[in-house]
């Protein structure tokens, strides 16, 4: 599945190819993923205790509370079926901002 993995250290989104929710697991380096919402068909997946764990690196995707270190943006489904993501590059470049 088409997605984008954001590191927040380095400040770059790139455009990546997941197979399951294991891969974001790895791909972020924690196993406490929650989600939010970016619109009615993208989310972003990130670690749920980043700032507890003092991650490095803050970004901030639209009106979202912040996050700090590694994320995934994918789509989704209803039931929280995992799919190709619907936002562009630069649909997502321009909607996050790194602190």
């Amino acid at each position: 599945m088409h997605a984008f993995f954001i590191d927040g250290k380095k400040q770059e989104i790139e455009a990546i190819e997941i197979s399951s929710r294991v891969d974001i697991v790895k791909l972020v380096g924690q196993d406490t993923i929650i989600s939010d919402q970016i619109n009615d068909t993208d989310a972003v997946y990130f670690d749920e205790d980043c700032f507890i764990r003092g991650a490095s690196g803050r970004f901030q995707i639209d009106k979202l509370a912040p996050i700090s270190g590694k994320a995934v943006v994918i789509g989704y489904l209803e039931g929280e079926q995992l799919t190709n993501a619907h936002l562009s590059l630069e649909e997502l470049q321009a909607k996050t901002q790194f602190l």
